[in-house]
């Protein structure tokens, strides 16, 4: 299939799938929203911007996983604002349930690379830019292979093979394996880190 119409198939795919998807969930949506508040307070949803498609700004939507930044309390770092409930909810991906929405509205897709921070464009090299070239993911050809235990490196040059052998086979595969990785809460965090440590550059960017 040539590259043009597998992304309209693709989009056509995403809009379906994601409409479906949301319906069936909601009742978890909703249980998680009032888990969310109990646990975190509110407002119940992370909002922030991301590169989409081109480095177009999206905001992004997924459910709280961190308390607020508190510096009285010493809440400042991910390792201390991250909870043993947030833990849970990233182990088992059921923050990403809001980011179903970005897919129905087309600022993402259900596979595709991951949205990183908008600070990160300037550092990225030509080549790692090209992950800009198609909408990002819920899931990617990295999260597939250890989620956020991929070393920065290893990581974006993933993400722009995926952007040159992009196919509905491929899509199936990555998401496929994202389910089993998921299953056995592998990679939630990178090595050492609660989460992921910061992009640097190319130079250093595994330091």
């Amino acid at each position: 299939m040539r590259v043009e119409i597998y992304d309209r198939v693709k989009r056509v795919l995403d809009f379906a799938y994601a409409g479906v998807v949301l319906v069936l969930v909601s009742p978890i949506i909703a249980v998680v929203a009032v888990c969310v508040a109990m646990n975190l307070g509110r407002p119940v949803l992370f909002s922030q911007e991301r590169p989409g498609r081109g480095g177009h700004l999206f905001v992004l939507r997924k459910f709280r996983t961190m308390r607020d930044v508190d510096t009285e309390r010493g809440l400042i770092d991910d390792t201390d604002r991250l909870t043993r409930f947030g833990r849970m909810l990233r182990a088992s991906s059921l923050d990403e349930l809001p980011t179903l929405w970005n897919v129905l509205r087309g600022d993402m897709s259900f596979v595709g690379p991951r949205p990183l921070l908008p600070a990160y464009l300037s550092r990225y090299s030509p080549e790692q830019a090209r992950r800009h070239e198609v909408r990002p993911g819920i899931t990617g050809l990295a999260q597939s292979r250890g989620r956020n235990d991929v070393p920065w490196n290893e990581r974006l040059r993933l993400d722009v093979e995926y952007v040159d052998t992009r196919s509905l086979r491929v899509d199936t595969r990555i998401l496929m394996a994202t389910a089993g990785i998921v299953a056995r809460r592998q990679g939630v965090s990178a090595t050492g880190h609660a989460t992921m440590p910061e992009f640097r550059g190319t130079i250093g960017a595994d330091e």
